[in-house]
């Protein structure tokens, strides 16, 4: 997770997410053993979180929050030069977490943008510090 002034994700040159005020970028791995309470927790301390200026959180500021999958957080890279992504959970078990995670921070009340699972993505953004911190839940 990273706070940011600004940042975006295009898919094919299309913005299909943006956030253009102070928020979170949040790029979420999903393993095998993640549950949809694990997904619910997460996206609580993420919204509560005081990483914002002033010791201030998401909920606190009702700022916004851009949401991507990205398997690749799972990358096994102790042996040999190609990376394995044997601990990130396949397709059909992390699609519906990451929409369970999404669902979980609007139920809290924020603004939160989505990515495309499983597209080629570009991610823009303007990294705010810079503050990025790994979350495991």
């Amino acid at each position: 997770m990273q706070r940011v002034s600004q940042a975006s994700v295009s898919i094919e040159g299309e913005v299909v997410g943006a956030i253009d005020q102070p928020g979170l970028l949040v790029l979420l791995g999903v393993t095998h053993d993640d549950t949809p309470e694990k997904a619910a927790a997460l996206a609580a301390k993420i919204w509560t979180l005081r990483i914002l200026h002033d010791e201030r959180s998401c909920a606190d500021e009702q700022a916004p929050i851009l949401a991507i999958s990205q398997f690749t957080l799972y990358a096994d890279t102790r042996k040999g030069r190609r990376p394995s992504w044997s601990a990130a959970a396949p397709g059909p078990v992390s699609e519906p977490l990451y929409d369970s995670f999404c669902a979980a921070l609007e139920a809290l009340g924020a603004k939160v943008e989505r990515g495309r699972f499983g597209a080629d993505m570009q991610v823009s953004l303007v990294n705010d510090g810079p503050v990025t911190l790994i979350l495991d839940a």
